[in-house]
C-alpha cells in the first residue's frame, strides 16, 4: 500500500511539470507573435526596400529614432540673398535659389537679348525625353553631358547597366534610345514641358570655352575631323590677324569669332556643330521654359545625387564616379588661355556670354576684363 502510493507521487509530480512546461511554451510563442507584430508596425519599409536594408535599419534604431523626419543631402554651396517663399523645408535652398535667380534676371529688361530666346526646334533638339519617368533633359555640351545621357539610356531600357553602354552609342542617336523633344507633335510637347522633370547642367561658361576648344580643335578624341578640316579654316580665314600666320586655328581665333557680332552667317555654315560653344541661353531657353532643377559643374558632386533623388530615379541609377578634382574651376588654366588675348576681345566675349554669367551666378571675370 506504502509502495503504490510512492509511485504515484513521481506520476503526479511529472504531470505537473509536463503543464507547467506547456503553458512556458505557449507564453514564448504568444510573446513572440506580440513581438513580431509590434517590429512590423513600427518598422514597415515604406519604400519597399530589401530585408537587408530593413535589418540594417533596426539596428540602427537609436539613430534613426533621433533623426525621423529628416532628410540629408551632400554639402553644397551656402547660398546668398532671400530665400523663396514656396519653398520646401526639406530642400537644400541653394538649388531654390538658383531657380529664384533665373526668374529675376529674365525680368531684367536691359538683359533681355541676351537672356531670351524662342523655344525654337534648335532647343527642342537639345531635349532629351524619356518617357517612363517623365523626365527632360537640355543637353549643355562641354558639362560632363555624356554621363547624364548614359544615365537616361539606361533609365529608358537601352541597356541595362551603365557599364554597358559603348562610347560610340552614347552619342549616336539612332543607337542609344534618346527620343529629342523635337520629335514629338506640338501638344506633346507641351505636355511634357508642362508636367515633366526638367533639368540640365551649367559651368563658368570662360572654362567651357575652353573646354569645347580643347575637345573640338585639339585633342578631337572622337575623331570628328570636320572641326579641324571644315570649321577652323572657316574661322582662320575670317578671324585671324596675322595671315602669315600658318599654324592651326588658336584659342585667340575662337574668341574673336565668338565675340563678333556678326558671326551668324558663318553660324549657319557651320550647322548644329554650334552647340558645343553657343550660350545656354541658346541651348535651352530658361526664361521660356520652367525647369525643375539647374546643377552645377563646379558642384556636380552634391548635384548629381540630388538630381537623381528629386526625379524619383536614385534607386533605379547612379551617376558615374566623378574622379576627384575634375569639376573644380580652374582659374589658372583660365588665365594661361586668355593670355596675351586683347580686352577688347575678351570684353566682346563677355558681352555674348553676360546672360550665362547673370543667370547662374557665375562671377564676372574682373580678372580677364580690367
Amino acid at each position: 500500500m506504502y509502495e503504490g502510493r510512492i509511485i504515484e507521487w513521481p506520476l503526479s509530480d511529472n504531470m505537473h511539470h509536463q503543464w507547467l512546461l506547456l503553458a512556458a511554451c505557449f507564453w514564448v510563442i504568444f510573446m513572440f507573435m506580440v513581438a513580431s507584430k509590434f517590429i512590423t508596425l513600427t518598422f514597415k519599409d515604406p519604400d519597399g526596400y530589401s530585408a537587408k536594408q530593413e535589418f540594417v535599419f533596426l539596428t540602427t534604431m537609436p539613430e534613426a529614432e533621433k533623426l525621423r523626419g529628416e532628410k540629408h543631402f551632400p554639402e553644397v554651396p551656402k547660398p546668398t540673398g532671400k530665400m523663396l517663399s514656396d519653398s520646401r523645408p526639406d530642400q537644400p535652398p541653394v538649388y531654390l535659389e538658383r531657380l529664384e535667380l533665373i526668374r529675376n534676371t529674365c525680368k531684367e529688361e536691359a538683359l533681355r537679348n541676351l537672356s531670351h530666346t524662342e523655344v525654337s526646334k534648335f532647343v527642342l533638339d537639345r531635349i532629351f525625353v524619356c518617357d517612363k519617368h517623365k523626365i527632360l533633359f537640355c543637353q549643355t555640351p562641354k558639362v560632363g553631358n555624356t554621363q547624364w545621357k548614359k544615365v537616361l539610356i539606361v533609365l529608358n531600357g537601352a541597356f541595362s547597366s551603365i557599364e554597358e553602354i559603348p562610347e560610340n552609342v552614347v552619342h549616336d542617336h539612332e543607337k542609344n534610345g534618346l527620343p529629342r523633344l523635337s520629335s514629338f507633335s506640338k501638344i506633346g510637347i507641351q505636355k511634357r514641358l508642362k508636367t515633366y522633370f526638367k533639368f540640365f547642367i551649367v559651368r563658368d561658361p570662360f572654362e567651357r570655352l575652353i573646354s569645347a576648344f580643347k575637345d573640338k580643335f585639339v585633342h578631337n578624341p572622337r575623331f570628328e575631323p570636320w572641326y579641324r578640316h571644315e570649321i577652323a579654316p572657316g574661322i582662320i580665314r575670317k578671324y585671324r590677324k596675322n595671315r602669315t600666320e600658318t599654324r592651326g586655328i588658336q584659342f585667340e581665333d575662337f574668341v574673336r569669332y565668338l565675340g563678333d557680332p556678326n558671326r551668324r552667317w558663318l553660324d549657319l555654315q557651320f550647322g548644329d556643330h554650334i552647340i558645343h560653344w553657343v550660350t545656354y541661353v541658346e541651348l535651352c531657353a530658361p526664361c521660356e521654359i520652367k525647369y525643375s532643377v539647374v546643377g552645377h559643374h563646379e558642384t556636380l558632386e552634391a548635384d548629381a545625387p540630388y538630381i537623381l533623388k528629386e526625379a524619383g530615379i536614385d534607386h533605379l541609377v547612379s551617376y558615374p564616379t566623378i574622379p576627384p578634382g575634375i569639376t573644380m574651376y580652374n582659374r589658372t588654366k583660365v588665365e594661361q588661355y586668355f593670355l596675351g588675348i586683347s580686352k577688347r576681345d575678351i570684353r566682346r566675349l563677355y558681352a555674348r556670354f553676360e546672360g550665362d554669367f547673370k543667370l547662374f551666378g557665375y562671377q564676372k571675370p574682373d580678372f580677364l576684363l580690367n
